[in-house]
């Protein structure tokens, strides 16, 4: 997924960031990155194991002071518990994809293919279309999408990245 904000030359930052579960806390860190006029490419939240801590996944792109400042600015909130910028961190990250595309005859056979060779799964079937589910990284999603638009893609859902800190070995 290219850079959706103009900063094409900029770095991708993956942002952790655990929250107190409540009313409006979504809206004050999204108007901290728009109040400097900055894009979030993808938003991703969710409860953690505690119903009342939620963890939001933020990619953007942005220079080093831009997003330090940014940072900083979010551990100042009350409802922020900690924010972690991934990218300077081993992690692993994740992203879903649902592609409806046209599947009769030949671009069946085809589609069917496709996902199985990225490890998708066809989640809806109908005379005229699938449904097909696929889940890795940037680099995965973007090459089966390259691949299945020529079969002729219907409608494109996507969630977004999810990461985590990798596990510290020893």
């Amino acid at each position: 997924m290219g850079a959706a904000n103009g900063h094409n030359k900029t770095p991708r930052r993956i942002l952790s960031i655990l929250v107190n579960n409540e009313f409006g806390v979504l809206s004050r860190i999204s108007g901290l990155f728009s109040g400097r006029g900055f894009n979030i490419e993808s938003l991703c939240v969710a409860e953690t194991l505690d119903p009342e801590v939620s963890n939001m996944t933020i990619a953007t792109s942005g220079d080093e002071q831009i997003i330090e400042q940014i940072i900083k600015h979010l551990r100042k909130l009350i409802p922020v518990i900690k924010v972690t910028d991934l990218t300077e961190l081993a992690y692993v990250s994740r992203e879903m994809v649902l592609v409806k595309v046209h599947a009769e005859g030949d671009a069946r056979a085809e589609a069917m293919r496709l996902s199985e060779i990225f490890r998708g799964r066809i989640v809806d079937a109908a005379q005229k279309s699938l449904t097909i589910e696929v889940t890795g990284d940037d680099d995965k999603i973007q090459a089966f999408l390259d691949l299945i638009r020529p079969l002729g893609v219907k409608e494109i859902a996507r969630t977004g990245k999810i990461a985590m800190a990798r596990a510290q070995k020893g």
